[in-house]
């Protein structure tokens, strides 16, 4: 395992806090009035402790962290309750149903531990899964029904990570999330809009009978502010708390989740109980390097994240920033023309290295990328890019379509462990499959469609067994002294790449704090076009960015970033004023 010796600031001077579920019940909606931007650009204030901090997507969910770290629990202990939370309260985004990548950071070992929960393509794939007549199937048409679902990974990665780093025992970290779910929570605005936004762009979500009674009662779309009781989630959680996550893989429900993949009304698929059984998280290395004398980590492949978010940063490091705005054309231009570079590598060469075995430390050389880097220019006109040459072996580049419905939480215990950990069922309400209370995702669509290209394989096809690439980019930064600074994450789909590179020059170049950086208007460029975040100040920036040969488009730029800053004055936290996350702590 890559090991980073740190020492990490611990805080003392705990304040008592009533663990008490009726406190959640109280606050939750009150907190969930906070400012939630579809479009727009709104500020939002960091929160600081000075002995813990979790910031989930969700207030029901941060409570439900904190209530486990009041009780004695570490990090990872509180990211097995966020996410069983989230589970009922944010089922767009994650669950139980989808996966995960998590970084750890045991701080008694001073070591990084990183988890991979990605989903796994069932044992009957194969690399034509998503071609009909020679042709690839329309993305829209791939997501909906049993076609699309992988291997749920979340679960087991969260039990892995548990089963060595956890304090409390399993059946006590599902306590509030059963409680909410038999009991109701308020239906938050964001989830009524993206239930009645499911209408017109999800058609499962109305066809299959289960999914239809739970989000259109009565045949109207939740509404905020209303109760809603999930009483089979309920259940659910309560036995996989007893009989631990092989409920799930091994279990009544594994048969129930394999005859829904393969009966199901649109685009039956092929997963079955053997696949479920089979499946296993793993701990693999992390991806490293050195940023301005940080130390930046983050997930190997199959996400994407860990290379291409350091290489963004990497090929900007030659350029002293400051001296262009944050807001300003220069700075679009350079953070352009590296997200371009990072992007066009990523496509190419960034797959399940069980399965490649291209060896993706080249691809965060300091040679290659000192190289790469000198074709960017700050007044250079914009051109698309290409993938570079790090490895001699010749692949073709392939493409797939990952969705911004994703969850990310950061969490801090009283004992200096952390969690970065992001989350995903992938499309909006995944594969529209709901089983037992939850629903399944359709992670499956994020494997290149078409398997090859100009006779060359492409490294992203589909194959049994393997994981589809990811953008999630959980990310740890340590300071030269080797003491962990920042931990950050998005949802955001491809664009998550972006949101994350973005927010840490925030605060390693200029000197943001995370909350600040997390504010920014955002900016992305996939090596295709120029994306300002519309009702921002940078707005402004697409005449001369056109001028400059950018195809600019202004949209929103809906991100969910999720972070936490260690600083002399204590632990900040910061959620991202677009969504309805809250930072808690004491």
């Amino acid at each position: 395992m890559s090991r980073s010796r740190t020492r990490i600031l611990f805080l003392a001077g705990c304040l008592a806090l009533s663990s008490s579920f009726q406190v959640l019940a109280q606050l939750a909606p009150r907190e969930a009035g906070e400012p939630e931007a579809a479009t727009g650009y709104i500020e939002k204030k960091a929160h600081t402790s000075q002995d813990y901090m979790v910031v989930a997507a969700n207030p029901y969910a941060s409570w439900a962290g904190k209530n486990i770290i009041e009780q004695g629990g570490s990090a990872v202990d509180a990211a097995v309750a966020v996410q069983a939370m989230l589970t009922l309260v944010e089922p767009q985004s994650s669950g139980i149903g989808g996966g995960a990548f998590m970084l750890y950071w045991d701080n008694k070992t001073k070591t990084l531990h990183t988890f991979d929960g990605r989903e796994m393509a069932p044992a009957g794939v194969n690399a034509y899964w998503f071609m009909e007549h020679g042709e690839p199937m329309k993305w829209i048409d791939a997501v909906v029904g049993g076609k699309s679902v992988g291997v749920p990974g979340a679960l087991k990665a969260l039990e892995m990570a548990q089963s060595k780093f956890g304090k409390l025992a399993w059946k006590d970290l599902f306590t509030d999330a059963i409680t909410t779910s038999e009991e109701g929570f308020k239906v938050s605005k964001r989830l009524e809009k993206l239930v009645t936004m499911a209408e017109q762009y999800h058609k499962g979500m109305k066809t299959f009978p289960s999914t239809a009674t739970y989000f259109y009662p009565a045949g109207k779309p939740l509404k905020a502010g209303t109760t809603k009781k999930n009483q089979a989630l309920g259940k659910t959680l309560r036995n996989i708390s007893e009989q631990g996550a092989d409920y799930l893989y091994k279990g009544e429900l594994a048969s129930k989740i394999a005859k829904a993949v393969q009966t199901v009304e649109i685009n039956p698929g092929v997963l079955n109980t053997d696949d479920l059984a089979n499946y296993k998280a793993l701990e693999r290395n992390g991806v490293c390097g050195e940023y301005r004398s940080k130390q930046i980590c983050g997930m190997a492949p199959p996400s994407s994240g860990g290379i291409n978010v350091y290489q963004v940063l990497k090929l900007l490091e030659g350029f002293e920033l400051t001296d262009y705005p944050i807001d300003s054309v220069e700075f679009a231009n350079l953070y352009t023309q590296a997200s371009a570079l990072a992007y066009a590598d990523r496509e190419k060469f960034i797959a399940d290295s069980d399965f490649t075995n291209l060896p993706y430390g080249a691809l965060i050389n300091e040679g290659y990328l000192s190289r790469r880097a000198e074709s960017i220019k700050v007044d250079k006109p914009w051109r698309f890019a290409r993938a570079g040459e790090p490895f001699s072996t010749q692949v073709s580049q392939g493409s797939s379509l990952e969705q911004p419905n994703t969850s990310h939480f950061v969490i801090i215990d009283k004992e200096g462990n952390a969690v970065s950990m992001t989350t995903s069922i992938e499309f909006m309400f995944g594969s529209g499959i709901m089983v037992d209370g939850f629903l399944l995702n359709n992670q499956l669509t994020d494997f290149s469609f078409s398997p090859s290209k100009d006779r060359f394989p492409v490294p992203n096809r589909v194959e049994p067994h393997k994981r589809p690439r990811s953008a999630m980019s959980p990310t740890m930064v340590f300071d030269k002294n080797g003491d962990l600074e920042i931990l950050v994450g998005s949802p955001g789909g491809s664009r998550i790449v972006s949101y994350v590179a973005q927010t840490l020059i925030g605060v390693i170049d200029y000197g943001l704090d995370i909350q600040q950086a997390i504010n920014l208007p955002k900016i992305t460029n996939r090596n295709d076009y120029t994306a300002l975040e519309k009702g921002t100040p940078i707005e402004a920036l697409k005449a001369p960015l056109e001028a400059l040969g950018h195809n600019v488009k202004v949209v929103d730029l809906n991100s969910g970033l999720h972070g936490i800053q260690i600083t002399d004055k204590g632990i900040v936290g910061g959620a991202d004023p677009r969504r309805e996350g809250v930072a808690v702590g004491k």
